[in-house]
């Protein structure tokens, strides 16, 4: 019996355990269609969400593909986890692969229908015509929206190409998918899958943070080094810390960081603070990093910091919260990380995800309805429309923290609109000097509300400092200067500024507020 003959034979008779949903059945047949009638070179691209199982998808299609077509299907992925994972899941389906890694013999090629390849690998072994694709009639990319792919679409002129993708949006912008996919069919929005309870619903805790700092690389995200100067500050780390303890204390928890540095600074943060934590990063070998995975799985309160390695290839349904403790200009990136936290599991239909980048205000909710066919069709006009991080700061309003608030407590508005009080001072003829002064002044005014005595005053004043941050760089925007010593100088002179102004008012200020002088 020919081999190919023999393999359909055998996957005919393969009853598979996995029974796949509706909206996974309807995938397949509009996929199965495109078979039929579209020609065989034809590149198509098939959008589902992290968790909606495309693996599983594209499984079965290798199974049915087996049965009906005398061709060989292979399957590219980009990471070696991805390669195992596939080919774990077509055994499933009844599917025998070979993994083409960098140690496969391929000296029995002949006896498979089937490949699994590591791109890099795959291309190696091409470009050394070690492996014969002639009889290859469907490729299936993994993660198609990554370019490693691409170089690769030479040798398969001839082969019908079927891209996967959560977000069918190109890792590059000068290289969009529409350039190397003909057509896309959207699957099963996040929202259906949420509403059929197949994913999780996140509950996001969105931080107004100042990101003006970061800078974009030429891959259009931000840099690791300007992001590394950010989030390892002692501010920073503060920062995260409180927002771990205040929404998810006691959660599994995991940290996506944009450099390997702020991860251990992360890490040394929480184990200092007590907390179970481990971190990991793509320098790990396959030994610490299946270690450290079955501690992040079996430990109820774990805490597991990381950089980038876990946003694909990467499934476990026990996370209960995701902290993007970066921020990021790639959707795709956005979708991959908040993606890891969706898996149900047993009564688990929520998880929580903090927002430490403004990510949420630069691409809106995880699952909110995306016109995929508009962003495959023009990807440039939607990266376009997204607003730059002074955009979405200028729509801050800064909130003093719960804790501090409470020392201003006989206070009914601690807030001051330095933005509004600059354009009325402008419009007015005004100098824009006085926009600090009635800050000041209104300043000075919560200190007083809240003391008994101009030492009370001067001791709240000191508290300040984020506050009249935040005001300082404020007021910078507005006069269009920002650079480091000039802001530096600014928040020096208005400390010395507000003390001095305590100091010389705060008796008359005092009867004016109360009524009656403070007491000697």
């Amino acid at each position: 019996m020919d081999i190919m003959m023999k393999v359909a034979f055998e996957l005919q008779e393969k009853k598979t355990d996995k029974e796949l949903y509706s909206y996974q059945k309807g995938a397949l047949n509009e996929i199965f269609e495109r078979f039929e009638t579209a020609p065989d070179d034809h590149h198509l691209l098939y959008q589902l969400p992290t968790g909606g199982g495309k693996t599983v998808i594209f499984s079965e299609i290798v199974r049915q593909y087996l049965k009906h077509h005398q061709k060989k299907v292979l399957i590219m992925t980009h990471r070696v986890e991805l390669c195992n994972q596939t080919s774990k899941m077509l055994t499933s389906f009844g599917v025998i692969s070979k993994v083409i890694n960098s140690t496969a013999n391929l000296d029995d090629q002949e006896r498979y229908s089937c490949f699994v390849a590591m791109v890099e690998t795959l291309n190696n072994r091409l470009n050394d015509d070690m492996l014969d694709i002639s009889d290859i009639g469907l490729v299936i990319i993994d993660e198609a929206h990554y370019n490693s792919f691409t170089k690769l679409f030479k040798f398969f002129d001839k082969s019908f190409v079927l891209g996967v993708t959560a977000t069918p949006l190109s890792s590059n912008k000068n290289l969009p998918m529409k350039d190397n996919y003909d057509e896309l069919i959207a699957g099963e929005s996040i929202g259906s899958l949420i509403e059929n309870e197949f994913l999780a619903r996140a509950e996001v805790y969105q931080y107004n943070m100042g990101l003006t700092s970061l800078e974009i690389g030429s891959n259009g995200d931000y840099t690791v080094k300007s992001s590394e100067d950010l989030y390892s500050s002692s501010a920073m780390l503060d920062k995260l810390l409180e927002a771990y303890k205040m929404n998810s204390l006691h959660k599994k928890t995991l940290i996506f960081n944009n450099g390997i540095n702020t991860s251990i600074q992360v890490y040394h943060t929480f184990k200092d603070a007590g907390f179970s934590v481990m971190h990991l990063d793509n320098t790990a070998t396959k030994k610490q990093r299946k270690q450290i995975l079955k501690w992040f799985k079996e430990t109820p309160d774990a805490i597991l910091t990381s950089v980038s390695i876990l946003t694909t290839g990467f499934d476990e349904p026990t996370i209960d919260t995701i902290i993007l403790n970066r921020a990021t200009k790639s959707l795709t990136l956005y979708y991959q990380m908040i993606g890891r936290g969706s898996r149900i599991l047993n009564n688990k239909s929520k998880f929580t995800v903090i927002d430490l980048g403004n990510n949420y205000h630069r691409f809106g909710p995880w699952g909110a309805d995306l016109d995929w066919q508009t962003i495959f069709s023009n990807p440039n006009f939607y990266m376009d429309r997204l607003q730059n991080d002074e955009d979405i700061e200028s729509t801050f309003r800064h909130e003093m923290p719960e804790e501090l608030r409470k020392e201003f407590e006989k206070s009914e508005e601690v807030y001051f609109d330095i933005k509004a009080t600059y354009t009325d001072a402008v419009s007015g003829g005004e100098s824009s000097k006085v926009v600090l002064e009635r800050s000041i002044e209104q300043h000075a005014k919560i200190c007083i509300e809240n003391s008994e005595d101009v030492y009370d005053a001067l001791a709240l004043a000191k508290l300040l400092d984020d506050d009249i941050d935040h005001r300082i760089q404020m007021y910078a925007k507005c006069i269009s200067r920002s650079t480091f010593n000039f802001l530096s100088w600014l928040k020096d002179d208005y400390k010395k500024r507000l003390m001095t102004y305590l100091r010389e008012n705060f008796d008359e200020d005092f009867e004016k507020i109360h009524g009656y002088p403070p007491e000697e």
